[in-house]
């Protein structure tokens, strides 16, 4: 096969085959940009082939499934890579032309005529081979990997690169990414669709970011349709990008991005990533606090069960048995004291110990994870805080575990979880905080950061209790969601009644008016009417001293941060938290470091 001028042919009838399309050389191609996420420049174009125009055939999917029908995909592909560099050519765009191959017609083509005679062909239309990234579709159809690593080294050896395509899409197959080790990975467009509101996408975007990194990947992000998901995807660390909102498929390239593709990158705005609505998922269960420790006979006598626990002074409890199943729980401190008592050991001793222990003890299945565990903290039978609870595997004895180990681990994992996101809230908490403050400091852009803070919420709380306290935290932080925009302003929670903005809009202090404006005025409806006509309440101070408090309102500190000013996120945070401090003692509304600014009443 060489690679000819096309020649002129009619257009052929609706009803024709593909084998007539062929023959008539009637297909054309379309070009799509790939374009730079980092500044948007164009890197290259994707060739999509189109049938005649308003036909059945016109669209690659029927176009391709009817030649599969008729049996010829091969030909089919062999087609499109020639039309591909026949109508690049002469268009002499700047880039890389991606061409889509299936694994199958790439061996088919290297058999049928010689690989030099190709490059040579290729070079005779002035088109380099480095100028050429093959995208391999049809995954799940690779059934001899190592011969098709063996065919793609000599193309490679001339600089034509090698992309994988739609990886995501249910077939595609990480190994596959790992062994063949393309130059480029297309994720495929459903994880790309809706990313910048979606906090599962975003975190599979970036475990695949890591993956691509690890393997010296190229990552291209498919089906880029809104401003949201262009910047979204470009801040997680992706590479190219490709889809309708950068540009359509046309018969001739695009020298460049569309105009909405271009304001976005023009903008400088960093994305506001999702986060989880929730704490995040631990993977913590029982089993690692659980204690594998000997366990005993449903048949043990008291005297058994004795010499047991001199015998090893670790044993806190320990679990009977009746065929490996659990059906009761001792508890050292209790056994001991009850078989110290007078006459115990002579009327009791030969006795199976099961008499007096608990044989409704909590049991808990290995894999019983955080969410079930914080549920048995708060439930009415709190035994297992001195007699420890059981843990099995399957319904079989594995362990024991301590009420102590259970309350220290649980309210670990949840302070933990609590630095993701707030329990309370569910805004991203102090790590989410930092990474977003380190983003806006790497893009080299300003912002605004604001800490903002409740004066006299622990009179408040002390007064109507934390109930109504959670209350207006969660009202504050509905107020500060309400007065800023979603897809410039980040906002967290640190915990207690203190707030995080950072800021990318440039009405930023009419925001934080309208904020403290709005909460000072909701907030009065969590007062009663003596509060509300005295304006305040009487509480204890943090000495004991009972002293009138006036009602709480919002004050916000802000940090305007310039290009270099900062090069850590916790410098960023301290300065910010200074300019709250000052709100709160001048008794200001919103506090400007540097000016001082009160909200209009």
């Amino acid at each position: 096969m060489s690679l000819q001028a096309p020649k002129v042919h009619s257009t052929p009838d609706v009803g024709d085959s593909v084998a007539s399309l062929l023959a008539h050389r009637s297909l054309r191609m379309h070009f799509q940009p790939i374009v730079r996420l980092s500044d948007g420049a164009l890197f290259g174009h994707e060739a999509l082939v189109r049938g005649p125009e308003n036909t059945p055939l016109q669209w690659p999917d029927a176009l391709f499934a009817q030649a599969y029908t008729q049996g010829l995909s091969l030909q089919l592909e062999e087609a499109c890579l020639r039309i591909a560099v026949r109508s690049w050519t002469p268009t002499q765009s700047p880039g890389k032309l991606f061409i889509n191959l299936s694994a199958e017609a790439l061996m088919h083509v290297l058999r049928c005529e010689s690989l030099q005679r190709r490059i040579a062909a290729l070079r005779r239309f002035g088109l380099s081979p480095a100028a050429i990234a093959i995208e391999l579709t049809e995954h799940e159809r690779v059934g001899d990997l190592p011969a098709l690593i063996e065919a793609l080294k000599p193309l490679r050896a001339h600089g034509v690169q090698i992309a994988l395509d739609d990886f995501g899409d249910g077939r595609s197959s990480l190994r596959l990414w790992s062994e063949l080790q393309p130059d480029y990975v297309k994720i495929d467009k459903y994880f790309a669709r809706d990313v910048a509101h979606q906090a599962d996408k975003v975190q599979t975007m970036r475990a695949l970011t890591r993956i691509a990194e690890t393997l010296g990947t190229t990552m291209v992000a498919e089906g880029l349709e809104t401003a949201d998901d262009v910047k979204a995807v470009r801040d997680l660390g992706i590479q190219l990008g490709q889809g309708y909102f950068l540009g359509r498929p046309q018969a001739l390239p695009a020298p460049q991005v569309l105009e909405q593709a271009g304001a976005v990158f023009s903008q400088g705005d960093i994305a506001v990533l999702p986060h989880p609505a929730r704490s995040t998922r631990s993977a913590f269960t029982v089993e690692r606090i659980t204690l594998l420790q000997a366990s005993l006979s449903v048949h043990t006598t008291h005297d058994e069960a004795e010499r047991c626990f001199r015998a090893d002074e670790s044993l806190h409890s320990v679990a009977l048995l009746q065929e490996q199943r659990p059906v009761g729980l001792l508890n050292r401190d209790k056994f001991m004291d009850r078989y110290a008592k007078p006459f115990f050991k002579e009327v009791y001793g030969r006795q199976p110990c099961l008499l007096f222990a608990n044989t409704t003890p909590l049991v808990l299945d290995k894999h019983t994870g955080i969410d079930e565990l914080t549920g048995v903290l708060t439930s009415e039978d709190q035994r297992y805080l001195t007699d420890g609870f059981i843990v099995t595997e399957a319904g079989h004895y594995l362990g024991i575990g301590t009420g102590e180990s259970l309350v220290r681990s649980v309210t670990e994992v949840r302070i933990e979880a609590a630095r993701h996101a707030n329990p309370l809230t569910f805004l991203p908490g102090n790590i989410p905080i930092s990474e977003h403050i380190a983003r806006l400091l790497a893009s080299g852009r300003d912002f605004v950061a604001c800490y903002g803070d409740l004066n006299h919420f622990k009179p408040f709380n002390d007064h109507y209790g934390y109930w109504r306290g959670d209350e207006v935290i969660r009202l504050a932080a509905r107020t500060f969601i309400g007065c800023c925009d979603a897809r410039r302003d980040f906002i967290g929670h640190v915990g207690g009644d203190d707030f995080v903005v950072l800021f990318q809009s440039e009405d930023w202090f009419t925001r934080c008016e309208r904020t403290v404006c709005e909460f000072n005025e909701r907030v009065r409806a969590f007062y009663d009417q003596v509060a509300l006509a005295r304006e305040g309440i009487d509480s204890e101070d943090r000495e004991g001293v009972q002293r009138f408090f006036p009602l709480t309102t919002l004050s916000i500190g802000a940090l305007c941060v310039a290009p270099g000013q900062f090069s850590e996120p916790d410098q960023v945070a301290s300065a910010a938290a200074q300019a709250k401090l000052r709100a709160k003692q001048k008794g200001w509304d919103v506090y400007v470091q540097g000016a001082a600014l009160v909200a209009p009443d």
